[in-house]
């Protein structure tokens, strides 16, 4: 069974995102596989710290795990399940400083050489319409991204060469800073970290290894998403230098205004008009819902103005994929502006049942007939 991410952590569930930031920085060092070599609960204890931070360091995967727990982050767009120390550099190694864990690198040195480094994460912008939250949706995002150069295969040397051992690190990839009595490991500012350089590069990458070309890349948007949400695409991003892996594609999404529903959570919420006879004896009326269809709605007696009815179960798909919101209905009275003579009587005898008073039928008078009655 999971433990709770916040105990895992070791924070509060009130906890700001820099102190969140700051346990998992103190508990990835502490139980890092190069610090602990073979031992097997602290490679347990990385990876699950990496994956209490992947949900907690996210807005709504931490809001879907406050309110459902782990069930909330297991289902679409959940936890990332971690299957090594690898997976969690590949997915956080930006945080500390390179592609491949270079924050650790510097304090645990040797025992991980870059031969190549993971390429650049990728961020795109799309939006969504209410409609395609209500169901779900796919998507083909035209990315313009480089791809590995098929010339040279990615080396960024010219077919027919070789790389030669770079000089300055003499071909470890690392060099070495002495600060006091400790000694600090940093990746070769001249090869970056590869341990070779190019003195020929390919014609067609110019030695990079990669060339820019348009991709299509295909997304499965699930029911219920949050506007804001960021979904991750392991490894569509930049490709890695000297063989090194791929980046990720981040897309982050954005839910469009609806001209009729207003989105509250799972829930929506629109307005509709009936008349003042509706409102006061009741009634059935057709309501608009999210997929297309209508739904028939009872207007009880004695609704007053602004009041809010509720339809279950016709508002947006939970994210956890249980259920659905419900409809909020606001009602508005229609209040004729002009009415005729006939109206006006049988209103006027409306108010006399009502009230057990005859109205006033002379309600109109001058300043004159005002004053007169005062005096009088």
């Amino acid at each position: 069974m999971k433990r709770d991410y916040y105990e895992v952590l070791g924070v509060d569930r009130s906890a700001d995102d820099d102190s969140i930031k700051r346990a998992y920085r103190k508990m990835a060092v502490a139980n890092h596989p190069d610090k602990n070599p073979g031992d097997a609960d602290a490679e347990q204890r990385f990876k699950e710290a990496a994956e209490a931070y992947a949900v907690l360091s996210d807005p709504q995967k931490r809001q879907r795990y406050d309110q459902f727990g782990h069930a909330g982050v297991d289902g679409a767009g959940g936890g990332p399940g971690f299957a090594s120390a690898e997976d969690i550099f590949a997915a956080f190694g930006d945080m500390f400083g390179g592609g491949g864990g270079g924050f650790f690198d510097q304090i645990f040195g040797g025992a991980r050489r870059e031969r190549g480094r993971r390429g650049q994460s990728l961020k795109v912008d799309l939006e969504l319409t209410l409609e395609e939250v209500a169901t779900g949706v796919k998507k083909t995002i035209e990315l313009k991204k480089a791809e590995v150069c098929t010339t040279c295969r990615g080396s960024g040397a010219k077919p027919g060469t070789r790389k030669k051992t770079c000089q300055t690190c003499d071909g470890h990839g690392q060099v070495v800073r002495s600060q006091g009595f400790f000694q600090l490991r940093q990746t070769c500012p001249t090869c970056h970290g590869q341990g070779e350089s190019i003195e020929t590069p390919c014609s067609k990458c110019r030695g990079k290894g990669a060339v820019p070309k348009a991709s299509p890349i295909n997304i499965t948007i699930p029911a219920g998403i949050e506007h804001g949400h960021a979904e991750r695409i392991a490894g569509q991003g930049e490709p890695g230098d000297g063989g090194g892996p791929p980046g990720d594609l981040i897309v982050v999404l954005h839910v469009k205004d609806h001209p009729v529903f207003t989105r509250y959570g799972d829930d929506l919420l629109m307005q509709t008009r009936i008349s003042y006879r509706q409102a006061v004896i009741g009634d059935e009326v057709e309501i608009p819902t999210i997929t297309g269809d209508t739904v028939t709605m009872k207007i009880p007696a004695g609704t007053q103005p602004g009041e809010r009815l509720r339809v279950r179960n016709h508002g947006l798909p939970r994210a956890d994929g249980y259920g659905r919101g419900n409809l909020v209905v606001q009602i508005q009275v229609d209040v004729p502006a002009k009415i005729t003579a006939e109206q006006r009587e049988l209103l006027d005898k409306f108010d006399e049942l009502e009230t057990g008073k005859k109205p006033k039928k002379d309600q109109k008078k001058t300043i004159f007939e005002k004053v007169k009655d005062i005096f009088s």
